[in-house]
């Protein structure tokens, strides 16, 4: 086997976000691009040579081509082994999965997650380290210095790889396995939950599902668990065949993007008991019932109310933790069991150390994501399978557990609003005058509304004490209503500003207001403080979830 040494030049712009580099399809196809970012990854990850390399995607336009182009480069960096998904798929969680169950180096994802997929649509790349999580800060800083500075890759000549047969090659030195994507991912969660106890709600007729699957990588997952070993009806997994350009649509599992899950779970006739929706890669989720939204924040609180009912957490958990935009209805929870609740920065990568040093065993965050130690990624089907599993020990609706939940606890109002592509200077003005001004707000009054603190949130990491700085701006009231403003690290195209609102609410006879109404004082505080309107030209959100 050959291998070239490719001579280049630094591309701009390949900071990595808070999941991997996302860019444009066409930002990747430029020469040289992706293996001058695969190049900085192996350059920074030293540990991967002469070990296994997990390797797949979400099935996106580009995974394919990206997948050769990786293998060939894994090979002439002396890794002994890679394990790449049958057809290049394999979700998130399931990339942790394996990573653990394997003792994998790493692990390479190519997804975008929620972002369009197709021709014009996005393609993102991310390294995971040993632990199955996503790497650290340290490491994508390391790899963005290195392709700063760049002038080589190293690349092996040869002939592209099947990956539509399970078996394995060679090329050159290394070892190439295609797997099934799904089989250890399944078997693992048979482990955590009780599949005879939720294969009989089906089997009996108690309960209908509809899971959509948005034309993106949970399809196969789906239909093997659900309709497969749990005995759902077939046709449960609606929109189950993953697709390039995810069926022309958005594969962001909320009510903006999932109609036509929504429509179905809000029929007047033969609508199914539950819904629930994942995104590009498999690691969101979205949970409704019929005729009734769950949001994420409230999901992960009642989840943590219930995990003892869980087989696979039965003996107690840990601790808990959410980012900090996630609603504090998680705090209430951990604050009537006696366990610790952390709050981080956005990012899945900051509970992989409270994860490892067993500080908590639950976390979430408000974009539709929630997880447990069992990986260390957050996992859309295993909120999927927590909540069938709380169905079938409750014997209640979705509706009817949340409300319970509510009057135990008291309801926290919630929603996101979210302005994209504004321009970046823009956006980071804005941003800029909210710090500079922070300071001052503290004891104003806004109609009936105290500020009791205003600061740009940092996280001390508690186990190996790095400090986070800047990580968005949030504003506390006496009421224990917040307001949290901060710049997504997930967009394309400009900067998404994201306004998170959350009044919370104990009297139960004042659980029954639509959302938005309830917070309408405070989206108008947010507007006012902010100078959204003025300084980003919007007259209101692009997406409200």
């Amino acid at each position: 086997m050959n291998i070239k040494k490719i001579k280049t030049t630094p591309h701009e712009g390949q900071k990595p976000g808070t999941s991997g580099l996302r860019k444009k399809v066409t930002v990747f196809q430029q020469p040289h691009y992706l293996e001058n970012f695969v190049q900085s990854i192996f350059n920074t990850a030293t540990g991967l040579k002469n070990n296994l390399l997990i390797l797949g995607g979400d099935g996106r336009y580009y995974n394919k081509p990206a997948i050769q182009t990786i293998l060939k480069m894994a090979a002439a960096h002396g890794i002994k082994q890679v394990m790449v998904g049958q057809h290049g798929f394999l979700s998130t969680p399931a990339v942790s999965c394996v990573i653990r169950k394997y003792n994998a180096a790493g692990g390479i994802i190519l997804s975008a997650s929620h972002n369009p997929g197709g021709v014009d649509g996005d393609f993102g790349i991310k390294f995971n380290i040993s632990n199955g999580g996503p790497a650290p800060t340290s490491f994508t800083d390391a790899t963005y210095e290195c392709s700063k500075t760049i002038s080589e890759y190293a690349i092996a000549e040869a002939d592209d790889i099947p990956l539509d047969n399970l078996q394995s090659y060679q090329l050159g030195d290394m070892q190439v396995s295609v797997i099934d994507p799904v089989s250890d991912y399944a078997e693992m969660m048979m482990g955590l939950f009780d599949f005879k106890k939720i294969k009989s709600l089906f089997t009996s007729g108690e309960l209908s599902i509809c899971f959509d699957a948005m034309h993106a990588i949970t399809g196969p997952y789906a239909k093997e668990i659900f309709e497969k070993q749990l005995s759902a009806a077939v046709g449960s997994v609606i929109n189950g065949i993953p697709s390039e350009n995810f069926g022309g649509g958005h594969p962001d599992p909320n009510l903006a993007h999932a109609k036509e899950l929504v429509e179905i779970l809000n029929s007047d006739s033969n609508a199914p008991d539950f819904g629930a929706a994942s995104d590009g890669d498999g690691d969101r989720n979205m949970i409704i019932g019929q005729k009734f939204f769950v949001n994420p924040s409230d999901s992960l609180a009642i989840m943590t109310a219930n995990a003892n009912l869980i087989p696979g957490y039965s003996r107690g958990i840990n601790g808990v933790a959410r980012s900090l935009p996630t609603s504090r209805a998680v705090d209430k929870v951990a604050d009537k069991l006696g366990i610790d609740c952390y709050e981080t920065p956005t990012g899945w990568k900051y509970f992989g150390n409270l994860l490892d040093d067993k500080r908590i065993t639950l976390c979430g965050e408000e974009s539709f994501g929630s997880g447990s130690d069992h990986i260390r990624e957050k996992d859309g089907l295993w909120a999927v399978l927590f909540w069938l599993n709380l169905l079938a020990e409750k014997q209640q609706s979705v509706e009817a557990i949340t409300r319970s939940h509510w009057k135990i606890y008291g309801r926290h109002y919630y929603s996101r609003h979210d302005y994209e592509a504004i321009d970046s200077e823009v956006a980071n003005s804005l941003i800029e005058n909210l710090r500079t001004i922070s300071s001052s707000l503290t004891g104003k009054e806004f109609g009936n509304y105290k500020i009791t603190l205003c600061d740009d949130f940092s996280y001390n990491d508690p186990v190996d004490s790095s400090v986070s700085s800047n990580q968005g701006i949030r504003i506390l009231f006496d009421d224990e209503s917040r307001i949290v403003f901060r710049l997504s690290g997930t967009g394309t195209e400009g900067a998404t500003l994201r306004v998170y609102i959350e009044k919370y609410e104990s009297d139960a006879s004042l659980h029954d207001m639509p959302t938005q109404t309830a917070l309408a004082e405070l989206i108008a505080i947010a507007d006012s403080i902010a100078e959204i309107k003025t300084r980003c030209q919007r007259d209101s959100p692009d997406v409200i979830t």
